[in-house]
């Protein structure tokens, strides 16, 4: 079959792999994008559309023993199903000796750092390229019903102002004040005003219409099978159809299914699947006014936001594998957790629930940059929760290795995929 030559292949049509594609044919190179199914069919259409900076990583010292008491209470966001995995139990152990105070510092120092960058390119994307996905730069807010709760994010407020952040804690009549489908039963809170929100797919889908306005091919219904190379040097891609495309470059954006295509390098991604659910609901005019701030649940880690038309509730981690069933004892827990928090789902109508898994590393960072001993083939996944929130700063770090710019980002040497080696 003939070859057809591209200067870079991007693996993946998620929000990582649309913004890396972006950038990059903004710079002027010939980029085609290949995605198996849609854009942004996978976890970057349903998640809750929280541009969340700020927020403190997942391996906070004495997380594990947290984690094993959520793990024998059904109404927890933590579910980890009984049966034997050897990778997961493996990533647990990694994920253990990552939660301490010094891994910590060195997560929420890259996060910090990678929030505040982007987040102007959020600011100037939307601006420069017109998009139109409900982009709200308003902050979030956190709200908690018991002591322990506000206990942990009073620890976190005081954590992120530390890294140049301005979170503010609530009283319980100031977050009803602003946003009143509350309830009494709120204890209080904290603001986090530098956080956004937007419709996810709204936003991968504006984005792909920008990178192909800047030049780039987006070819959708077909999957990469295989990464091509020669001696230590990438040559390209073999799709599922035999085609093969030739490029200088590949840059793996494939999520939790990235493992596949580095394990023939022998590079092993400690990455693993970790299932998200929404359930979106339209409220009825009979009832109180519905929600009008996004705003994230701190005992159950269940998100409210408000879109256009209709209102998502997004959460919970479930490392149950590689599977997308829909587990309708999580989307109940989702809601019914809610209502404990705010009124009116009585009056609600549920019009879309999904899953999704989101790509976890051990410690709680992205994987962004070269395979190394292989010239040419990078990766950006194991964004876990934070994928819409990363994926601009993404798009610009892989440019900039790409390009070989001199212009790199402090945080770069800290996502380094080789750090776990």
């Amino acid at each position: 079959m003939e070859m057809t030559k591209e200067r870079v292949v991007v693996v993946g049509g998620g929000v990582i792999g649309i913004c890396c594609s972006y950038f990059l044919a903004k710079r002027g190179l010939r980029v085609t994008l290949i995605e198996r199914n849609g854009i942004g069919s996978g976890a970057s259409f349903g998640n809750a559309g929280s541009v969340a900076v700020g927020h403190t990583p997942i391996n906070k010292p004495g997380r594990v023993l947290e984690a094993a008491r959520e793990m024998l209470n059904p109404r927890s966001p933590f579910r980890i199903p009984l049966r034997w995995n050897p990778g997961l139990i493996k990533w647990l152990w990694k994920y253990r000796s990552h939660c301490n105070k010094e891994s910590f510092e060195r997560s929420a120092n890259a996060l910090s750092s990678l929030g505040h960058a982007t987040l102007d390119l959020f600011d100037s994307l939307v601006d420069q390229e017109n998009l139109k996905c409900g982009y709200r730069r308003e902050g979030f807010f956190e709200v908690c019903l018991t002591n322990n709760a506000l206990e942990h994010i009073n620890s976190d407020v005081r954590t992120m102002v530390r890294y140049g952040y301005s979170p503010a804690m609530m009283s319980a009549g100031e977050l009803r004040e602003v946003e009143p489908a509350l309830k009494e039963t709120i204890l209080g809170g904290a603001y986090f005003p530098q956080g956004a929100t937007c419709d996810p797919f709204r936003f991968v889908l504006e984005m792909a219409r920008s990178s192909e306005k800047s030049g780039a091919r987006i070819i959708l219904g077909n999957e990469v099978t295989e990464v091509l190379s020669q001696d230590t040097k990438i040559t390209g891609v073999l799709l599922d159809t035999g085609e093969k495309i030739e490029a200088d470059t590949v840059i793996l954006t494939t999520g939790s299914y990235s493992q596949r295509l580095t394990q023939k390098f022998g590079f092993h991604l400690p990455i693993q699947p970790g299932k998200g659910y929404h359930r979106d609901v339209r409220f009825s005019c009979e009832g109180p006014p519905p929600p009008t701030h996004t705003f994230v649940m701190s005992e159950t880690s269940v998100y409210c936001s408000p879109m256009s038309g209709f209102t998502r509730f997004a959460g919970t981690i479930e490392f149950s594998g590689m599977n997308h069933d829909l587990n309708k004892e999580r989307l109940n827990y989702v809601t019914n957790s809610a209502a404990e928090y705010m009124s009116g789902l009585e009056y609600s109508e549920v019009i879309s629930e999904w899953t999704g898994l989101r790509p976890c590393t051990p410690d709680g960072v992205p994987c962004v940059g070269p395979v190394p001993g292989h010239s040419g083939l990078f990766v950006a996944t194991g964004h876990a929760t934070l994928g819409l929130t990363l994926a601009p700063i993404t798009g610009k770090m892989i440019e900039q290795y790409v390009l070989g710019s001199s212009e790199e980002f402090p945080q770069m040497e800290a996502l380094k995929p080789d750090r776990f080696m």
